[in-house]
């Protein structure tokens, strides 16, 4: 298997965890109008930080950030160290460090292995406007507002395990993808080969690669830091829990997600698991995936629903082609599989036979 393709889903119950541009005095939360609805969401922006930030929590070193451009210069940047090789975040969220053309300085990219889709609610849900005073030791009150909500959120995820760790080199006419070293970081190649990297050849270009225990390390801590998940605006106010309440895993050789349509939502119905839909899928891409399919639920979580595709799917939870648990076990019993080495052959991509 070389990915990990998933599904996620945080419930929010009157919270505000990501605010969109406010209007005068009044906060507004991001939504979206589709087919006449409104849709609360959370950006992939925002999770990734509280990601990010979860990993500092549980012990990882942050690629430092620098800022560039002057407050009234509309060209502002910010950077983190793009350093791949020194910092997992570098390397697994990915970077975009624009040289300067002044200084005659080269861009370099990397892609992230780790992809995540917008959260979107799974049913329309209509934001409150809360209306609020401030009256504290001032003669004339201080009128204020701001939006919150009650939803369930959802959103696809990937994550390219071969890339973890893999860092590509221009070929030999200075052509390839730009995601990973450029040349101008020959002292971060050279910084990764006495870190343990080997050359490789990766995905038809030439690539250095760290050792494995980094790399199973690195993917652990991500898994880990999504079962630790927090964070979020507004937490004084409305305070929630961040810990997916929903997540669904499948290991995979293609960087295809079938759990597209196996988590959604209906108006007036709301969150839907459906089991019958999660069935076809594997149906279609067997020889594809590799069981099981790992499901973590948390307790008291629309427990009809659960119970419904408890009933669809008895056969597949029999035979542990699917199995069910709390989100923090699986995620992090996932991350333990990764660490003792039991899934390395998920770091490589898997070897096709040549169609000709």
């Amino acid at each position: 298997m070389a990915y990990l393709a998933g599904k996620l889903v945080l419930s929010v119950r009157a919270g505000a965890p990501n605010n969109g541009k406010g209007e005068a005095t009044t906060g507004r939360v991001k939504r979206a109008r589709f087919r006449g609805g409104l849709y609360p969401y959370i950006s992939a922006q925002a999770v990734r930080r509280w990601v990010r930030e979860s990993m500092v929590e549980l012990g990882t070193i942050p690629s430092p950030v620098t800022r560039v451009g002057k407050a009234q210069n509309k060209a502002q940047k910010a950077n983190t160290a793009a350093d791949p090789v020194r910092y997992a975040d570098d390397d697994l969220f990915g970077y975009m460090k624009a040289g300067s053309s002044k200084d005659n300085a080269a861009t370099t990219l990397r892609d992230s292995p780790f992809l995540l889709g917008t959260l979107m609610a799974v049913e329309p849900s209509y934001p409150t406007e809360d209306y609020g005073v401030m009256a504290r030791g001032v003669i004339e009150p201080v009128l204020h507002g701001h939006d919150f909500y009650t939803a369930d959120l959802a959103a696809p995820l990937l994550l390219d395990m071969p890339r973890i760790g893999t860092f590509t080199l221009p070929g030999d006419g200075g052509v390839g993808r730009p995601n990973y070293l450029s040349k101008e970081d020959a002292l971060k190649v050279a910084e990764a080969v006495s870190a343990g990297a080997a050359p490789v050849t990766f995905r038809d270009q030439p690539a250095v690669r760290l050792p494995i225990e980094e790399r199973r390390t690195r993917a652990a801590l991500l898994l880990e830091a999504l079962a630790h998940l927090s964070g979020g605006a507004k937490q004084a106010l409305h305070y929630g829990d961040r810990v997916p309440d929903l997540v669904v895993l499948v290991p995979f050789k293609g960087g295809i997600n079938p759990l597209a349509h196996c988590v959604d939502g209906e108006e007036g119905f709301g969150l839907r698991v459906r089991g019958d839909v999660l069935r076809k899928e594997l149906e279609a891409w067997a020889g594809e995936w590799e069981s099981p399919v790992r499901i973590g639920w948390r307790p008291g979580f629309r427990d009809e629903v659960r119970e419904a595709f408890a009933k669809e799917c008895a056969a597949e939870l029999a035979d542990g082609t699917i199995v069910v648990d709390h989100p923090r076990t699986i995620l992090r019993g996932l991350a333990d599989d990764l660490r003792t080495g039991a899934l390395d052959a998920w770091f490589d991509d898997p070897v096709r036979e040549v169609v000709r």
